[in-house]
């Protein structure tokens, strides 16, 4: 059954401009270290920055909060297994969140899919339980 589904898209070149004008302060407001580490290590920084922003605006939207009522950038953590495909954690008050939107005995899955074309990342998330 699907709790909830969300989406994001943004401009890369606006995601590149904010890196540039507040560096690593904004890194450190919206990522982990170990995201903040993993997109430095591919060639696209901002491509993957922006990726992993519009993954955790369409989870935010998927619980029915968008980044706000509690839920904070960090909540959210966005990685990749070891071939590629995105791999949602959620922490804190997003964690909190969908375990209220979970029926007991239930488990929860975040299917979530990101890309990016020309200056435009992408990200598309279902939530469901089964």
């Amino acid at each position: 059954m699907i709790i909830g589904i969300g989406s994001d898209v943004i401009d890369i070149n606006r995601i590149n401009g904010t890196i540039k004008k507040f560096g690593y302060r904004f890194l450190k407001r919206c990522f982990n270290e170990k995201e903040i580490n993993s997109s430095n290590k591919k060639f696209y920084t901002d491509k993957s920055i922006a990726k992993k922003f519009a993954a955790k605006e369409a989870i935010s939207k998927a619980l029915g909060t968008g980044i706000s009522n509690g839920i904070f950038w960090k909540d959210i953590l966005i990685s990749n297994d070891k071939f590629g495909k995105p791999i949602a954690e959620l922490r804190g008050n997003a964690e909190k969140k969908l375990n209220k939107l979970t029926p007991p005995n239930k488990t929860s899955l975040i299917n979530l899919t990101i890309s990016d074309e020309n200056n435009l990342a992408y990200a598309f998330v279902i939530i469901s339980f089964s």
